[in-house]
């Protein structure tokens, strides 16, 4: 049994707002990698995690299908995405012909206030890293990555650069070699540097070269470590 909303009581914006909210915990916990690729996410244990019916539980995972975060297969459930080696290559080779050119315009385009954002977030970052909750800098690398897009004002390629981003969290999961994997310090802060300096054209191979690294240091032929379970996962336990 779970702890579910009669569905007679939330009219269709509430059922979206709240399939919206599980959405966004359950991507921020495959981003920080308490929910690891192949793990099951049963429609009740999720419904009973969040305290909503089954009916948003299916509309939040189809939105998470629909960014390639969730597997949903026949008679058989939704499952955390679990990229082959193929895509793995093919996410980072994606975001490295993107992400360089989004550089060069941020460079061009940061303000004072933007290059402020980005020091505090790649502070918080080091704070995560320091406190051991390496789940979390991941997340907040990959948000660094993102605020770049934002900055350089290309919506396009931005929502491009997002869905990239976001499956690159399932790659490291399954190959990562760790600490290796997470965006290191002295490359986001070359990156904020050029940035800084409005040097679009350093701006640019930086980039280029950080997510050759990245690429680089994941360990393509094994796999991810077994899940944990669910309720564990997302903290309910």
């Amino acid at each position: 049994m779970t702890n579910s909303i009669p569905e007679p009581a939330l009219d269709t914006n509430s059922r979206q707002a709240r399939a919206g909210t599980v959405a966004e915990g359950l991507a921020t916990a495959i981003h920080e990698h308490r929910l690891t690729p192949g793990m099951k996410l049963g429609e009740d244990e999720v419904g009973a995690a969040f305290n909503v019916s089954r009916t948003v539980v299916r509309a939040a995972l189809q939105t998470l299908a629909h960014e390639q975060l969730v597997t949903i297969a026949p008679h058989r459930g939704a499952f955390v995405a679990q990229p082959d080696m193929r895509e793995a290559r093919e996410v980072f080779e994606a975001r490295a012909l993107l992400e360089p050119r989004t550089a060069h315009s941020a460079a061009l385009r940061a303000t004072p206030e933007d290059i402020a954002l980005l020091e505090a977030h790649l502070a918080a970052e080091h704070e995560a890293l320091a406190a051991g909750e390496t789940g979390r800098a991941l997340r907040l690398s990959g948000q660094f990555h993102l605020d770049i897009a934002r900055i350089a004002d290309q919506t396009t390629i931005a929502a491009f650069i997002a869905n990239l981003v976001s499956r690159s969290s399932l790659v490291i999961a399954l190959y990562w070699r760790w600490r290796n994997a997470i965006c290191e310090s002295h490359a986001h802060h070359a990156l904020l540097r050029a940035l800084a300096e409005g040097n679009a054209d350093e701006a640019e191979a930086l980039m280029k070269s950080h997510l050759v690294d990245l690429l680089s240091l994941l360990d393509l032929p094994h796999g991810a470590q077994p899940p944990r379970s669910l309720a564990e996962a997302l903290g309910k336990s």
